[in-house]
């Protein structure tokens, strides 16, 4: 009983450090353009949306499930294998945070727990039917539907207002962005906070402490929400700058009609259970805008690059939680020690080299850093 209440202890603080990094990883998806055409000053923003962020969470449950009852077969799953998903999820959160690439941190989590669960139970352990029903299909249409619809939105916003003021225009679009950034920040504690829940829950499920099929129980709501919340709140200024300033030339009516249009798809998804990616999401929305208006700058190399990440994610987060689930699954709490201790190692080695090159709020609008770097197509776009 010690050992497994050790374990269970283990997965409940690593799924809340995962939760932590998908936070400030997760920042730009909300903020990155209303900080970008100076909507909100970076901080404000950020505040605004770790407190969304833990509002959010407590709207729906849905993604939740589909974590806990759908991807991996729960009676096969053991918290050590959670843990070492877990692990992988982190390990590529904090690798593409490094390089300032806005990865998903969804993708991570679900790559690891897959990678994991496969090496200690077996194929049996996964349902592959699920995974490409409720992850691979939509991680492929809701970047490709919200562009288009921010393509679309754009064009019709700058149509629209073609013969009004450029510095009107530009202010009334930015006092909607605080509107249209705030709802994005609400879908994202909505969507990604859940992923959380799902993996306690599923933790929880596996030892005998809920029912299977379970909801997750309300403090785990809770401590999920103030996790995300609070990495938020610290903000992920690489990434941010990236999908602000690295993309695409966005102004304001294209950060609105961005942020309206990620809101939009990443509120339906989570009400029908999808657990996309809103980073997938709004990166889309992003080029889309920057499409959608004539003569704007998109920088298809850093978009490039982008995809390549999305593409290598899944694959990449398994085979961490795999070689992870190796360890944990034969050595036990010895296994698990080794585990954590190699990851906090490689945690600390990642935020010395970011300390290198510093992002903070202050350069985080620093466009020449962004312009220079893409055309040098250096790996570290930050």
């Amino acid at each position: 009983m010690d050992h497994i209440t050790f374990l269970v202890g283990a997965v409940i603080v690593t799924a809340l450090a995962f939760d932590f990094t998908n936070g400030f990883h997760d920042t730009a998806n909300a903020m990155a353009t209303s900080i970008a055409t100076k909507a909100l000053r970076p901080k404000v923003a950020v505040l605004i949306s770790g407190v969304l962020n833990l509002a959010g969470a407590f709207l729906s449950t849905e993604v939740a499930r589909t974590i806990s009852g759908g991807i991996v077969n729960d009676s096969l799953v053991t918290p050590g294998m959670i843990f070492a998903g877990l692990i992988g999820a982190i390990m590529w959160n904090l690798a593409t945070w490094l390089l300032g690439l806005p990865s998903s941190s969804s993708h991570a989590l679900f790559g690891g727990l897959i990678g994991a669960v496969w090496v200690g139970a077996g194929r049996r352990g996964v349902h592959f039917d699920e995974v490409v029903d409720k992850i691979i299909l939509p991680a492929v249409a809701s970047p490709l539907v919200a562009g288009l619809a921010a393509l679309l939105a754009t064009y019709i916003a700058y149509r629209v207002t073609a013969r009004g003021r450029e510095a009107s225009v530009d202010r009334g679009f930015r006092l909607g962005q605080i509107a249209s950034a705030s709802l994005v920040s609400l879908a994202h504690g909505t969507n990604d906070a859940q992923k959380t829940m799902g993996v306690i829950t599923l933790t929880l499920i596996s030892v005998g402490a809920l029912g299977a099929g379970s909801g997750p129980p309300l403090w785990v709501i809770g401590s999920a929400g103030l996790s995300i919340s609070l990495g938020t709140y610290l903000g992920g200024w690489r990434i941010i700058r990236t999908m602000g300033k690295g993309l695409a030339d966005i102004r304001a009516p294209q950060g609105f009609v961005a942020e309206s249009s990620a809101t939009t798809v990443i509120l339906t998804s989570a009400h029908l259970g999808f657990a996309l990616s809103t980073t997938q999401v709004c990166a889309g929305s992003i080029l889309g805008a920057g499409l959608g208006r004539k003569l704007a700058e998109v920088r298809w190399g850093i978009a490039g690059r982008m995809v390549i990440s999305w593409c290598v994610t899944l694959p990449a987060a398994a085979a961490v939680g795999a070689l992870a689930a190796v360890v944990v699954v034969h050595g036990g709490t010895a296994g698990i020690i080794v585990v954590a201790l190699a990851a906090a190692a490689v945690a600390t080695f990642i935020v010395i080299m970011s300390r290198r090159n510093p992002v903070t709020s202050g350069n985080v609008n620093d466009e020449n850093t962004v312009s220079v770097r893409s055309r040098t197509a250096k790996a570290n776009v930050v």
